[in-house]
C-alpha cells in the first residue's frame, strides 16, 4: 500500500524537469541584439561552468533506500536543483533575449 504514493511523489518530481542551461544556451537566437553583450557572455559562460561544478543531489534509489527521511532529502535536493537551473536559465533570457520571458521561466518570488 506505501509503495503507489512513494511512486507518485517520484513520478511528480522527475516531470518537473528543467532544460540544464547550456542546452538552454543553444536556443537562443544568435541574432538577437543582446546576444553580444557583456551580460549575456557572462551568464553564458556562467551556464557552462553550471555542469561540471553542480553536485549530485542524493538520487531517489538510494533515498528510498534510507526510509521516508532519505526520500524526503532526496526529493528536496531534485527541488533545489531545479530551482537553480530555473534561476539561472531565466537571468540567462533577460540577459540575452529581447522576446518575453516563457511562462515556464517566469519566477513568482512570493511562492519561496
Amino acid at each position: 500500500m506505501i509503495i503507489r504514493p512513494l511512486a507518485t511523489m517520484v513520478m511528480l518530481a522527475v516531470a518537473g524537469c528543467t532544460t540544464p542551461p547550456a542546452e538552454y544556451a543553444a536556443t537562443l537566437s544568435a541574432q538577437d541584439p543582446k546576444w553580444r553583450s557583456p551580460q549575456c557572455e557572462q551568464v553564458r559562460q556562467a551556464a557552462l561552468n553550471y555542469e561540471a561544478g553542480e553536485k549530485k543531489p542524493l538520487s531517489i534509489p538510494a533515498g528510498m533506500l534510507l526510509g521516508p527521511y532519505g526520500l524526503g532529502i532526496a526529493l528536496a535536493g531534485k527541488e533545489h536543483q531545479e530551482k537553480k537551473r530555473k534561476q539561472l536559465n531565466h537571468d540567462m533570457h533577460m540577459r540575452c533575449s529581447s522576446l518575453p520571458v516563457p511562462e515556464n521561466l517566469q519566477i513568482n518570488s512570493t511562492a519561496d
